[in-house]
């Protein structure tokens, strides 16, 4: 389920409809809806979907973790803990936070702004186009506003022709 910027649900939309200005229209992942159609997120579905996603590599980071790009560049990624995504109770790093792209500023404020997502983003991120989950937090999506994330994720790091490949062959999918 999708949410535009301002919050009015605006139903299902297609990937093409869930990015940002560029693609269609700013949209907010409505967490904490699911059914036994639409289970929640897991961290095997972050796997499978980012690799799912045409062009796809994965490189490994400094600890072996996954990094998965289109083009030589990063759209999903799991994050080493660091200081700056920390348990506000215990101090403690967060050892299990995901990274996303997204396509604008506006988008990654409609993330993290909407109390109703586990995204959140921290100073480290300021100016940057990304959210942050903690994979512990992924059940509060479904597998549909996942694979969602992960689609609008790739479309703002691929290259113009990939983009543009990709959406016809949903619109040709989905028209028929």
């Amino acid at each position: 389920m999708l949410l535009s910027a301002a919050g009015a649900l605006s139903g299902s939309p297609g990937p093409a409809q869930s990015m940002g200005s560029e693609h269609g229209g700013s949209a907010v992942y409505a967490g904490g809806v699911s059914n036994a159609e639409d289970p929640p997120a897991r961290v095997d579905d972050v796997h499978e979907l980012a690799l799912a996603m045409p062009h796809v590599k994965v490189v490994h980071g400094t600890a072996d973790n996954p990094v998965y790009q289109v083009g030589g560049k990063s759209f999903v990624f799991f994050r080493n803990p660091r200081p700056d995504a920390v348990d506000p109770d215990t101090g403690e790093r967060y050892p299990d936070v995901i990274v996303f792209w997204v396509e604008s500023e506006a988008d990654k404020q409609a993330l993290v702004q909407d109390e109703t997502t586990p995204f959140f983003t921290t100073a480290h991120f300021n100016g940057h186009p990304s959210v942050l989950v903690r994979a512990g937090r992924l059940g509060e999506l479904t597998r549909t506003e996942l694979a969602e994330v992960i689609q609008d994720a790739w479309l703002s790091r691929a290259s113009p022709s990939r983009r543009t490949a990709w959406l016809r062959a949903q619109s040709k999918s989905t028209s028929v």
